[in-house]
């Protein structure tokens, strides 16, 4: 067995997860929002589950951001107290035993590619588009991280193909303007709808107000989807997946999968797309699985624990 960790901006989830994928228990708790405290509902997360099981095994960890390759702590994440911290480090001294840590659309990626709905799929690419917007990409089954471990960091570059309306864009957490985060995601929709219409709305209220015939909640959720059908073709541009997994809430958003695709084929530079654009088949049940992923499955001759 292993445990994943889906250590999100609003709560984190603790999973065990068997050898044949199935979960064995669960349970989530309120992301206290403060470093100490994160590690402790960690702890304490864990602690519930093995005493629910009886049993003890490595952990992974779905995080915002990533670990620097130079530095070794923590960088990009939207939480932004976690970053410049020592994460990985200081929940080993927590726990009292390895932790592997990865991006969490990199854990969407690799749950996916493994047995999800990119399995079987040679380039899988994850999306995000939640209160953030992220991307991991996994190639036969296996995340890829990069030179500098930022391979996949799609939310962070610039809305492409932008009109003169949507140039410079809006400024972002990050210190630049225009990124990808400030317009395809929940936040992404729900200011944009603001600034246009005058009328704050969440995300899913302007979805269904979009489906009741409001106008102008109509035309926000057609504008968001087409900036995410222009990023995705900009991913068809770089590496051209075979799959696109969406996930966060506006993947629930079932009108997207039938708009999408003649937008990316318009921008995409290619005289016919023919790539898949599906949500995620373990819904937001694939971060903490992907996490529990990290660790490989213990050889069947062998008892010992999986080594780095």
């Amino acid at each position: 067995m292993r445990i994943g960790i889906d250590f999100g901006g609003t709560k984190i989830e603790a999973a065990v997860v068997g050898d044949d994928g199935a979960f064995l228990t669960r349970r989530r708790e309120p992301n206290p929002g403060g470093y100490d405290a994160a590690i402790e509902t960690v702890a304490r997360l864990i602690a519930a589950v093995e005493a629910e099981t009886g049993a003890s095994g490595p952990v992974g960890v779905a995080a915002p951001g990533s670990v620097s390759p130079t530095s070794g702590l923590m960088r990009n994440a939207n939480s932004t107290w976690l970053n410049g911290r020592a994460f990985p480090q200081d929940l080993e001294r927590a726990l009292g035993r390895p932790v592997r840590l990865a991006n969490d659309a990199n854990c969407l990626a690799l749950s996916e590619a493994v047995d999800g709905a990119g399995a079987g799929k040679p380039v899988v690419f994850a999306v995000i588009v939640g209160t953030g917007c992220g991307g991991g990409v996994a190639v036969n089954g296996a995340i890829i991280e990069g030179a500098n471990g930022v391979a996949g960091e799609w939310g962070h570059t610039s809305l492409p193909w932008p009109s003169a309306e949507e140039a410079p864009g809006p400024a972002c957490w990050c210190g630049l303007h225009g990124c990808l985060e400030t317009w395809v995601s929940g936040t992404g929709l729900q200011r944009d709808h603001r600034e246009r219409s005058g009328r704050s709305l969440t995300a899913e209220a302007i979805v269904a107000a979009a489906r009741a015939g409001d106008t102008d909640a109509r035309l926000s959720l057609d504008l968001c989807i087409d900036r995410l059908g222009r990023a995705l073709a900009m991913v068809v541009n770089l590496i051209d997946p075979d799959v696109f997994i969406l996930g966060g809430g506006l993947s629930n958003v079932d009108e997207i999968y039938a708009a999408l695709p003649p937008i990316v084929e318009r921008y995409a530079f290619t005289d016919a797309w023919r790539g898949v654009i599906a949500p995620a088949r373990w819904g937001d049940s694939t971060g903490v699985r992907g996490a529990a992923r990290l660790w490989p499955v213990p050889s069947a001759s062998s008892d010992q624990e999986p080594s780095e």
